[in-house]
């Protein structure tokens, strides 16, 4: 027998093995259970955040996809269709969003298990199905990870090409909201104008 192998059971094993079997889970072995581990908890995550929450109506759900469909027709396909693919869309709050709390939000989104609670006030103050596309881009920004600075940032760069302008929905609820949302993240963004206070968007 050559001096490099052992005998294990009637078989020839290299050292190499014996010790990998004797030491316990190889690396791969641990990634592997790592990943299996990450999987159940957020299967386990995202079922205990549907059972704690109620699915949007039938009527809510069509002036969603109405929303989406400006997001199509504005040039943000991709962001319409993460949202049509990978979010779940709920009406009431889940375990979780009652307990961090939401009080002013149109929307919250639970990342990464892609659950969107649409509040009241969604279907309530946007005018239009404009402004229900302006609070789904949001949302769709946290789909994807991104946090609430990067979202009002993102947005309000972008809003124009959504036929969203101070010009036509200045006097909103929606925009006089996510205008000082946007101005308490990012003032340097209405610093514009004579009074310095303006736009430097639009």
């Amino acid at each position: 027998m050559s001096p490099t192998l052992q005998r294990n059971e009637g078989e020839l094993v290299s050292p190499e093995v014996q010790r990998s079997s004797e030491g316990g889970r190889s690396f791969g072995r641990w990634l592997l259970w790592i990943a299996g581990v990450t999987l159940i908890i957020l299967t386990s995550a995202y079922a205990s955040l549907l059972l704690t929450s109620e699915p949007v109506t039938a009527e809510e759900r069509r002036e969603l996809m109405d929303a989406m469909a400006v997001l199509d027709s504005a040039g943000f396909s991709s962001e319409a269709s993460a949202l049509r693919r990978l979010a779940s869309f709920r009406r009431t709050d889940n375990w979780w969003n009652r307990y961090v709390g939401h009080p002013t939000a149109y929307a919250a989104t639970n990342f990464p298990v892609g659950v969107i609670t649409i509040y009241p006030t969604f279907f309530k103050y946007p005018i239009d199905d404009i402004e229900r596309a302006t609070i789904l881009l949001h949302e769709s920004y946290h789909l994807f990870g991104d946090d609430e600075k990067f979202a009002l940032h993102r947005v309000w760069l972008v809003k124009g090409a959504l036929g969203w302008t101070s010009l036509r929905y200045g006097h909103t609820r929606v925009w006089k909201n996510t205008r000082e949302w946007t101005v308490a993240e990012h003032p340097a963004m209405f610093t514009c104008g004579a009074d310095g206070q303006t736009d430097c968007v639009e």
